[in-house]
Order: C-alpha cells, then sequence, then structure tokens
C-alpha cells in the first residue's frame, strides 16, 4: 500500500511540475507578444516631413537691445496636427516672439541655448493645440547680431 501511495505522489509531482512548466512558457510567450506591440517603430523621414511645418523668418529684438532673426520647422504626430498648427501659425509666430524677446544673446550661445529654445517652443505651442501634438521644433536657420 505504501509504494502505491509513493507512485501516485510522484505521478502528481511530475503533472505539476509539467503543469506549472507549460503555464510559464505560454505567461512568457504572452509577455514578449505584449513587450513587442508596445514598441513603437520611430517615423520614417517621409513621415517626420509629411507631419511638419516651415515656419518663414522671424526677426525679433532680444532683450538687452540685439536682434535675432531665425526660422523653424516644426515636426508634429500627424497630419490633422499639421493642419491645426498651419491654422494656428498667427498664434505659434505670436508664442516664438513672445518667447525670444525675452531673452538674451548670451543665451543662445553654445548648443545648449537653442536646444532650450526648441524645448520651451514645443511646450508652449502644444499648450495652445487641441488635436494632436507638437513632437519636435528645429531651428533651421539662426543669426544674432
Amino acid at each position: 500500500m505504501r509504494k502505491v501511495n509513493k507512485n501516485r505522489l510522484y505521478t502528481l509531482m511530475i503533472i505539476m511540475l509539467a503543469t506549472f512548466t507549460i503555464v510559464g512558457l505560454i505567461l512568457l510567450f504572452v509577455l514578449l507578444d505584449i513587450g513587442d506591440k508596445d514598441v513603437e517603430a520611430a517615423p520614417t523621414i517621409d513621415e517626420i516631413i509629411d507631419n511638419s511645418m516651415d515656419m518663414d523668418d522671424i526677426t525679433t529684438n532680444l532683450l538687452d537691445e540685439g536682434f535675432i532673426r531665425v526660422s523653424f520647422k516644426i515636426e508634429t504626430d500627424s497630419k490633422g496636427s499639421k493642419k491645426e498648427l498651419q491654422k494656428r501659425d498667427f498664434q505659434v509666430r505670436n508664442i516664438i516672439i513672445q518667447e525670444i524677446s525675452e531673452m538674451k544673446a548670451e543665451q543662445f550661445s553654445g548648443k545648449e541655448g537653442k536646444i532650450y529654445l526648441e524645448e520651451k517652443l514645443m511646450n508652449k505651442i502644444n499648450e495652445l493645440m487641441q488635436d494632436g501634438n507638437v513632437n519636435r521644433v528645429y531651428i533651421t536657420s539662426f543669426l544674432l547680431q
């Protein structure tokens, strides 16, 4: 009788071990599959260009009596966002002029100043947007005097 109980115990343990292994493998494959779907592919250069808008040169005074002439390319997250941005062109220009006119020439020295301006403009324009977002603001020409 003892031998029969031991065989049943071993059989039960093997079945439980096999069940846990199969459930673990299924869970692993499901998690790996979900992880792949969460990662979005980076947009191609053609998609970036299709979803971007060029801002003509903007010339404005700086806080310290200098002046700047700068132009931008603004990348949005979709064609719909680009259309909204084009309609809001006058508002975007206003934001740009206001933000730049509060800066001094020394704030534009080096890469950090330009990156700061790009990020600040992106955040301000995103506050304005209702349908979509601005992904990035690029300075495409820059003249400081």
